[in-house]
């Protein structure tokens, strides 16, 4: 049987998770939720306004300058697939990549990199079940 400590400690990290995917800087649980809350609006703002003028949103999420990579994430079934584009490539991207990816504790089962002129990583993963 799971003890009290146990699940107040799978709760909090679930809390951590969760600042840290809606980029919330709060410190007591209330906060987190209603800052995941709003994080959740803006998304739902977000997918209305491309379902509403595709090519406006299209253009805008290109990025004007070749440095800025351009990262998308897919949900799959019992995982996740990242792809990360940049078109021009700098030293150190695919291991600043990686790093973020142990950071915020990605768990990469399988990657394929390209780090010539420009660079691509598509990364597939499992997901993490505390």
């Amino acid at each position: 049987m799971v003890s009290r400590e146990q699940k107040r400690g799978s709760l909090q990290e679930k809390f951590q998770l969760l600042r840290s995917i809606t980029n919330s800087h709060a410190e007591n649980d209330t906060s987190i939720i209603m800052d995941a809350s709003k994080y959740i609006q803006k998304l739902k703002q977000k997918v209305e306004r491309f379902n509403q003028d595709p090519t406006a949103e299209q253009s805008s999420s290109e990025p004007t300058d070749p440095k800025t990579p351009m990262v998308t994430v897919e949900t799959l079934d019992k995982g996740f697939m990242i792809n990360v584009f940049s078109g021009k490539n700098q030293p150190g991207m695919l291991v600043s990549v990686l790093e973020a990816f142990e950071d915020i504790g990605l768990n990469v089962l399988e990657a394929r990199a390209s780090c010539t002129d420009s660079f691509s990583l598509h990364a597939m993963g499992l997901e993490v079940i505390n």
